[in-house]
């Protein structure tokens, strides 16, 4: 199936921040070996995306580069060895250069679209949903009766992630700003407090770690001695870490880092086993259709503007 050649597509020009994300025209990609060339009809934006345009995400690109990396569209091309019957099929999935008309993904990452669900309402199943699933699941190795608190609860990951840990009979704490707080509840989440308040909560048996920042030493208190778990899966307010010393005479916990991307790099089975959990959920009805809400590309700058100040909720997307 013939292509265009050319694209529309958001470049980002240095490490200035979204502002010099543009709007500009570049070459179709080609799909090489392995690979599909999709149609973009819903472009996910991640907070990860911020910080590759301050040069903060590790092994970010370098500038210029098309920005983005989470589309879901219809398959148009596949490159050798991909099943030619790929063609025509809507799939999600995470491919550098996703902010723009075309984007090539691995063949062997991209998951199909629930049938019936639009291509917008699949964004977040293989980063957000995955990450949340992975973080509460086979990292976290969540129990019913447990006690999770969930960081940054207002967010794509963060509403995934209260929603599944009721699901698997979990009492659960959510951590956002106050104006957030409402859609936090609405969710399920057993008790809401702002990120100022999170040192003051003890004896959880999961964290879910996405902040940084201050917030870091607020989620190690958080979490029960010995026993407590804290999974540790962005950045948002910046770089903090703990050292050994206050491993072993202040924070007894066990503390656990995850990338997604990762995960299904080096744990493949791992990885197969999330999205066929999500499977499961999808059909139980926890796993519902997501309804991100929807921008034109040409709006790319200020919504990850927003997204960087903490002005947004839930799962945002660009259309092309």
């Amino acid at each position: 199936m013939g292509v265009e050649t050319s694209m529309r597509a958001l470049r980002q020009g240095s490490f200035g921040g979204p502002g010099d994300l543009a709007l500009v025209e570049v070459p179709v990609p080609v799909a090489g070996y392995g690979e599909v060339l999709v149609r973009v009809e819903a472009a996910g934006v991640n907070f990860a995306d911020v910080m590759q345009t301050r040069g903060t995400y590790d092994g970010g690109p370098v500038p210029p580069y098309v920005a983005g990396f989470e589309a879901a569209g219809v398959v148009v091309e596949v490159g050798e060895s991909v099943d030619p019957g790929l063609v025509g099929t809507r799939v999600v999935g995470a491919g550098s250069g996703a902010f723009a008309e075309f984007v090539v993904m691995a063949a062997n990452g991209v998951a199909l679209v629930p049938e019936g669900w639009r291509a917008e309402q699949g964004l977040g199943m293989v980063l957000n949903w995955a990450t949340a699933l992975a973080a509460l699941k086979p990292l976290g190795r969540l129990r019913s009766g447990e006690t999770v608190l969930v960081q940054a609860a207002a967010g794509g990951v963060g509403q995934a992630a209260v929603r599944m840990a009721k699901h698997y009979g979990a009492t659960v704490i959510g951590a956002a700003s106050a104006a957030k707080h409402d859609v936090v509840r609405a969710l399920g989440a057993d008790r809401v407090v702002e990120y100022g308040e999170v040192g003051g909560v003890r004896g959880v048996d999961l964290v879910l770690e996405s902040v940084g920042g201050e917030g870091f030493e607020g989620s190690l208190a958080a979490a029960r001695r010995v026993t407590g778990r804290v999974v540790v899966f962005g950045a948002a307010a910046g770089v903090a870490s703990v050292s050994n010393w206050e491993l072993v005479f202040k924070h007894q916990v066990q503390v656990m880092g995850l990338h997604i991307g990762s995960m299904a790099r080096e744990a493949p089975e791992v990885y197969a086993d999330v999205l066929r959990e999500l499977d499961v959920l999808r059909r139980e009805g926890v796993y519902v259709p997501g309804e991100p809400t929807v921008y034109d590309l040409a709006e790319g700058p200020a919504v990850l503007a927003a997204l960087e100040a903490g002005r947004t909720v839930g799962k945002l997307a660009l259309r092309p």
